[in-house]
């Protein structure tokens, strides 16, 4: 099977050439249930699980019954902290958590393995030299993105030292900038396009690579 490519796109967001890619990290065989894995993992673990409420053991006064046991016709009641009272505490009482959820990090590697190569299969990934951004300007980006017929939103990988090209990007619209060492399977599924620096894309090769 051939090598898989992406497009090198010029200022102008025309493709200059062809870029091989790393064909065990952009080749590999989708696997859907390994996506779905991560992605909820992912998501999981941006929950803030600080959600809280009383038990009738935690809400204030009750020490003493509200009345008597007998004679006055209504229900007998120990507290006024039970639920049936206005203030009581809750029956089930919501208690703080984590929905953290372990992922293997050979799972987590090859699901990032799948959502770049399913984006190899629909043809949604290109490449652009940073040195096409000697200064920042938002128009040459915009020109590059409308020029490359990428469809919006796109996710855009870049190092920490590209800042021309971080700089050009960040104020256009639908469009995300993350470092390739931050890149998470959610964001490379959620793009529609993926539109990563020359830099960017060893590190990210590295770092999906095979192993454990």
């Amino acid at each position: 099977m051939a090598a898989p490519k992406a497009p090198l796109l010029d200022a102008q967001g025309a493709k200059s050439k062809d870029v091989s890619l790393e064909e065990a990290v952009f080749a590999v065989e989708v696997k859907p249930h390994l996506v779905h894995e991560v992605v909820r993992a992912e998501m999981n673990a941006q929950r803030a699980g600080t959600a809280a409420t009383k038990s009738r053991g935690l809400v204030s006064g009750g020490r003493a019954k509200p009345w008597r046991q007998k004679g006055t016709g209504r229900a007998r009641q120990g507290t006024i902290r039970a639920p049936q009272f206005t203030g009581g505490g809750h029956t089930f009482a919501k208690v703080p958590r984590t929905f953290v959820q372990k992922v293997n990090r050979k799972v987590a590697k090859a699901a990032l393995r799948s959502a770049l190569a399913s984006h190899v299969n629909e043809g949604t990934i290109a490449i652009v030299s940073a040195d096409a951004f000697d200064t920042p300007s938002t128009k040459v980006a915009r020109t590059l993105v409308d020029g490359s017929g990428l469809a919006t939103p796109i996710v855009i990988v870049a190092t920490e030292g590209e800042t021309n090209l971080v700089k050009s990007f960040r104020n256009l619209e639908k469009v995300a900038i993350v470092e390739p060492g931050e890149l998470d399977v959610g964001a490379v599924v959620w793009a529609r396009s993926l539109l990563l620096t020359e830099t960017a894309l060893e590190t990210l090769t590295g770092r999906a690579g095979g192993g454990h």
